[in-house]
């Protein structure tokens, strides 16, 4: 752990925040898929509605992060995470309440925008935190915080929900609230930040990701990003459903609670895969380690959808998720190494949510085709989506070991 002692008692106390902050995060947006079959039941929904309930979300959440992104460059990074924070734990608790599609569609925009901005700025506050050689691990291991958070949503839906009912699992969702008076007390804002200098007329500028030399990274990477966040929520989003769904119509055929213990188990691989990441890419490069793990899940994906012995599923399904999320903790260094301090949040609010919009079709998408192909087949369009996403990192450059400008 020499590289943890490497950095001050700030920078420590902002990785937790991040971790934390991204832990509650996943622990309250992930809820949603593990009672989306009761939900469907309940309301009298299609696989069609609920899928695109879960697109909403992916709306309201690239929404989120852009406004954030702005709000964190212009306001601080601490402050816009506090109120992301309270807003996704707020409208969890509230989709508890809701009795039709609509009232639900409206508190998932709620939670979705809360969502969206706390990545952004907790991505920004641990960039801008930890030094250059230590930044990828320590950006694994803040993202490696939704693995914990996924899992401790399966296991409370999995107690919850067979006892009280799938609205008592959204009311645990407003206990990550009191986190954002931690958060307020505790973390201070990055040095580089509070360090206006030249640049800070620029704060928060849209149009400034746009610059010339910027341009074009700004739309690889946001395409890229696309088809990353596509992949993840289609396959994510569905996967319990997949596990429970009648071999008939395409799925295994488990029960509510051996799922829930499948996608539990399957967060140990993804723990897994967001921190070595951080490791792998300070050792061996960005883009190296990125095209290394799209590549591979693509492939273990694709083998994963074809099987139906419960067996092999539970063994392989770490594996396929060490590799079908660790890239996710190389976004927010790769693009805290391209931008400047002025426009830092708001480059990664804008094209990790821009891509997170056009990734809103995939719930909804794979939600249709599971419908009328089977559950298979639509999740080989997550298998596809991981290899363009490989493809694009030709147009992006290595940015390992940058200074932050």
């Amino acid at each position: 752990m020499q590289w943890w002692r490497g950095a001050d008692r700030e920078a420590r106390r902002a990785l937790v925040a991040g971790t934390v902050g991204w832990m509650l995060d996943a622990f309250d947006v992930m809820l949603f898929a593990l009672v989306l079959p009761a939900v469907i039941v309940d309301l009298g929904l299609s696989r069609a509605q609920g899928g695109l309930l879960g697109s909403i979300t992916l709306v309201a959440a690239a929404a989120g992060g852009i406004a954030f992104g702005w709000i964190a460059d212009r306001f601080g990074r601490t402050r816009a995470m506090m109120l992301s924070v309270a807003l996704y734990s707020i409208f969890t608790a509230a989709c508890g309440l809701a009795g039709s599609f609509s009232a639900f569609a409206w508190c998932r925009i709620g939670l979705g925008i809360g969502m969206g901005g706390e990545w952004a700025s907790g991505a920004a506050l641990v960039s801008e935190s930890w030094p250059a050689e230590h930044r990828g691990k320590a950006l694994g291991l803040m993202q490696s915080g939704w693995a914990i958070g996924y899992a401790l949503a399966a296991i409370v839906s999995g107690v919850v929900q067979p006892r009280f009912g799938w609205r008592a699992v959204f009311f645990v969702g407003i206990l990550p609230g009191f986190f954002a008076i931690w958060i307020r007390r505790r973390v201070k804002e990055p040095e580089i930040w509070r360090t206006r200098g030249a640049a800070a007329h620029a704060r928060g500028r849209i149009p400034a990701v746009f610059q010339r030399r910027l341009a074009p990274l700004t739309i690889v990477l946001t395409l890229m990003n696309a088809c990353t966040l596509f992949a993840w929520w289609g396959f994510n989003l569905w996967l319990p459903s997949y596990l429970k769904a009648a071999p008939s119509q395409g799925g295994i055929g488990l029960g509510g609670g051996a799922a829930s213990a499948f996608v539990a188990i399957m967060q140990v691989g993804m723990w897994i895969g967001y921190v070595t990441f951080g490791f792998v890419s300070d050792r061996f490069g960005r883009k190296r380690a990125y095209v290394a793990y799209l590549i591979a899940a693509a492939a273990l994906l694709a083998i994963y959808v074809t099987i139906r012995v419960p067996a092999v599923l539970l063994m392989l399904g770490p594996a396929v998720a060490f590799a079908a999320t660790g890239y996710f903790s190389g976004f927010g260094a790769v693009t805290a190494e391209i931008y400047p301090t002025a426009i830092r949040a708001t480059a990664q609010g804008f094209t990790y949510n821009t891509g997170r919009l056009v990734s809103a079709f995939a719930p909804y998408t794979v939600g249709t085709l599971a419908q009328t192909h089977g559950f298979g087949a639509a999740l080989l369009v997550c298998s596809a989506a991981f290899l363009l996403a490989a493809v694009f990192w030709i147009w992006i450059p290595e940015t390992r070991g940058r200074a932050l400008t």
